[in-house]
């Protein structure tokens, strides 16, 4: 079993910054593909930014320049720095994690519980 903990939304003023964390832990052989969604109210989840184990990144048109994705593969921990922070940002961020356990070779999507990011104009 794995589990993916987030830190880190809260309520901010527009041009502001926040950090998200997400941690995961359990049965991890190695984890792959590491990233971000986030759904607002009405909306589809969307994919934000991700991170490869390689450190290849990949942003949404509408984040580029202004969030960051990093990951420590020691702690198994991504990272999202946000920056200039708008009301358009505001939604429940998910972390996303591709992980092979040690239970065999397949590869499984894991997800958190979600953190709320609020920006307010």
């Amino acid at each position: 079993q794995v589990q993916l903990v987030e830190s880190g939304g809260g309520l901010v003023q527009a041009g502001g910054s926040l950090r998200l964390s997400c941690a995961a832990s359990g049965s991890i052989f190695s984890i792959n593909d590491m990233g971000w969604y986030r759904q607002a109210p009405g909306k589809q989840r969307e994919l934000v930014a991700a991170i490869s184990s390689g450190g290849g990144t990949y942003y949404a048109d509408s984040v580029k320049g202004r969030f960051t994705i990093s990951r420590d593969n020691a702690k198994n921990t991504v990272y999202l720095q946000m920056n200039s922070l708008k009301p358009e940002d505001t939604a429940v961020y998910y972390c996303n994690a591709v992980v092979v356990t040690y239970a065999g070779p397949s590869k499984y999507n894991y997800w958190g519980q979600g953190t709320q990011v609020t920006v307010s104009s």
